[in-house]
């Protein structure tokens, strides 16, 4: 009896597991294998975060919504996008094809009423040529084709601007060639999964992860035709472009914005970032920035033997030499002289006043006070061969020599760190500051072989001066104080046949969802906006009438007849 129960339960598990680890999804079988771009939308997870009577607040929204203009079906589909028949609330996916004739951009989803859909697709397409092949309904009328039955629609617009390397001259005018955009949709719309995305692994693994959007990236696809330059054909760029794809999960969480980012590459170059792949980033090389007041900070880690791979891949490694043989040493010097790790940052800001002399229209001397922020800057990495680094110093002295006094520069070595700068005394400070500072953004950023952190309240702090001047400039200023906190971002290591990135923007109100204070910023800048063009435009109107008031002055009389003696 045991038996019985115990057969079926593992036939249920070995499914679930089956299915968990399944190599397709469902949310790209819609998408053409080839797309050079595709961005699926989690539409019940947007709406769930920022409900459309939220977004209808917006003042951009309003403006839309205010203008006489807007076509009836617009303006119902604003007050309601369930009007369109649209269900946003499921999966939204929009694509772009290239092709032979420029490319297409798409937009697919799931009907939610489908009498709805077809009046509204109806007043988008007045006037198109309507048809029907296997249930599925079609209108087309350039540039839009929709298709559309029970459950699924798809609209596709012509874009030939995607490829201007395959249009026709025509008396010097570029002119499309033509498609067939009934044929385009219906193949679409019947695409088989087999050529489709819902088979390709990295965009199984994309869609797995949380995200309120998932972007995908093809930059071999998005490049095509791009190597018809001259100069770009000698070099093998293909070898960058092929099998380059960019993935990245989106999320809107309460007070910040998560993005899960995965770069992949082709064989070749995957081979060099796997064997080139670079340890951790140097924390010590980070505490040791003078300064607690830190505006930014990258830091990386790296073979310095990859360049020197990547630039052979590339087909460059001797015009490389031949650049370096006249600054006085070579790749392999280079190479020599970095052990591979980085670091760059910027601290303390400060406002500087520059005063600039200039001639007047009359010759004499005139000048005017210029404000600036100014930070301190660092660059600093550690030293391998010693005596391969002093020819890259001794070729950046030779270089130096040209650039204006009024510039610092300033440089110091201890052997093992090689530090440069515009603050003899942050430098001097960088060598001698061997303790260290163990920064709060530390923990965020280290563990990878890159790491960046940038504080928005320290830099938009230390430009209050600068947006104080102008009523304008400083609403926008109070806001975004209000809205931008920080970043955070990390990765470089090669994980599961790509390499991973992460970013976390954080905002300053941690309690409210990040999609809805973007939405109530962006509505600002926009009412902003619209202010500065309306008086922009009531300024024009202005210089109009007194121009034309000037048009009507009678005419000067005529100069005095001249009188003979």
């Amino acid at each position: 009896m045991q038996l019985r129960f115990r057969i079926p339960l593992l036939t249920a598990v070995s499914i679930l597991i089956l299915a968990s680890c399944t190599k397709t999804n469902k949310e790209g079988k819609y998408i053409p294998k080839d797309a050079a771009i595709a961005v699926h939308v989690n539409g019940a997870s947007l709406s769930a975060k920022l409900p459309w009577d939220e977004v209808k607040k917006n003042e951009l929204f309003l403006k839309l919504y205010a203008d006489s203009a807007l076509p009836t079906f617009v303006k119902q589909a604003l007050d309601n996008p369930d009007n369109s028949g649209i269900d946003t609330k499921t999966n939204l996916v929009f694509f772009a094809q290239k092709d032979s004739l420029g490319g297409l951009v798409a937009f697919t989803g799931t009907i939610k009423d489908a009498e709805k859909f077809k009046l509204f697709t109806l007043d988008v397409t007045e006037g198109g040529v309507e048809s029907e092949k296997d249930g599925v309904k079609y209108i087309s009328k350039s540039p839009i084709c929709v298709g559309w039955n029970k459950e699924r629609f798809l609209y596709i617009v012509n874009t030939p601007e995607l490829n201007i390397q395959n249009y026709s001259r025509q008396n010097n005018d570029y002119v499309p060639k033509s498609r067939d955009l009934g044929a385009a949709c219906k193949t679409l719309f019947d695409l088989k999964e087999s050529n489709s995305l819902g088979e390709n692994e990295k965009f199984t693994e994309l869609v797995k992860k949380t995200g309120d959007i998932h972007f995908w990236m093809n930059g071999e696809e998005l490049n095509k035709g791009g190597m018809a330059n001259p100069a770009l054909a000698m070099l093998n760029m293909t070898k960058l472009y092929e099998g380059s794809i960019t993935t990245a999960a989106v999320n809107f969480d309460n007070g910040k914005i998560l993005m899960d980012i995965k770069s992949y590459a082709g064989k070749e170059l995957t081979a060099l970032y796997k064997k080139y792949e670079g340890k951790n980033i140097d924390e010590d090389m980070i505490k040791r920035l003078p300064s607690k007041d830190v505006a930014a900070v990258f830091a990386m880690s790296f073979k310095p033997e990859g360049i020197k791979e990547l630039l052979k891949l590339m087909g460059v490694e001797g015009y490389a030499n031949m650049g370096l043989a006249f600054a006085g040493f070579s790749l392999d010097d280079f190479i020599k002289a970095n052990k591979g790790d980085i670091v760059f940052a910027l601290t303390d800001l400060k406002q500087k006043k520059d005063s600039i002399k200039f001639k007047g229209a009359n010759g004499e001397d005139k000048s005017f006070e210029n404000e600036t922020v100014q930070p301190d800057i660092i660059f600093a990495a550690s030293v391998g061969d010693k005596e391969a680094f002093n020819l890259l110093i001794k070729a950046g002295e030779k270089l130096g020599k040209d650039v204006p006094a009024s510039i610092p520069i300033t440089y110091n070595s201890d052997g093992k760190h090689f530090a440069i700068g515009n603050s003899k005394e942050n430098i001097d400070k960088y060598f001698s500051n061997t303790v260290g500072t163990n920064f709060d953004f530390l923990s965020k950023i280290n563990g990878n072989p890159f790491g960046g952190y940038v504080n928005f309240q320290f830099i938009l702090k230390a430009l209050e001066s600068n947006f104080s001047k102008d009523s304008t400039a400083k609403v926008v200023y109070d806001a975004s104080l209000k809205v931008w906190d920080n970043v955070y971002m990390k990765g470089g290591k090669f994980e599961n046949g790509g390499i991973t990135q992460t970013m976390e923007i954080n905002l300053m109100d941690k309690g409210t969802n990040s999609l809805k204070q973007l939405n109530q910023y962006l509505g600002l800048l926009s009412k902003i906006k619209m202010e500065q063009d309306k008086k922009a435009e009531i300024t024009n109107i202005n210089l109009e009438e007194i121009n034309k008031d000037n048009t009507n002055f009678p005419p000067p009389p005529p100069p005095p007849a001249s009188v003979s003696k």
